[in-house]
């Protein structure tokens, strides 16, 4: 990173972990690897990230941003498009969480308010 990083999450697995930083990047890293797998980024992005989480399958890294979004970024597919937005804060994102289940996305925001995604 070439910023502040924010926020470090585990895969599912505990194999690989996942980061945000105020760079505007989310990477990925596999510790097996020793390093850096992915970095998830889009040049349309201009602002830092809070805070991030894997689904239940790790498949999508979610990320909130300071710009009142969440993003999902697929682990296995393309590093500079998203494959949801979630919108609807009023003020940056300040941190998110996926259920057990993984049936659920919470974001909570410095709008002080918690949205649960189902």
């Amino acid at each position: 990173h070439e910023s502040d990083i924010n926020s470090v999450n585990l895969f599912p697995d505990g194999k690989c972990f996942g980061t945000g930083s105020d760079d505007t990047t989310c990477r990925f890293f596999d510790m097996r690897a020793c390093g850096e797998v992915s970095e998830f980024k889009n040049d349309n992005i201009v602002c830092g990230i809070t805070s991030v989480s894997f689904s239940r399958s790790g498949r999508v890294m979610f990320a909130g941003y300071d710009d009142y979004n969440c993003l999902g970024w697929d682990t296995l597919g393309s590093t500079d498009k998203h494959v949801f937005q979630m919108q609807g804060h009023d003020n940056r994102v300040s941190c998110l969480g996926v259920s057990p289940s993984g049936d659920a996305l919470c974001t909570g925001s410095w709008d002080m308010v918690l949205k649960v995604w189902a």
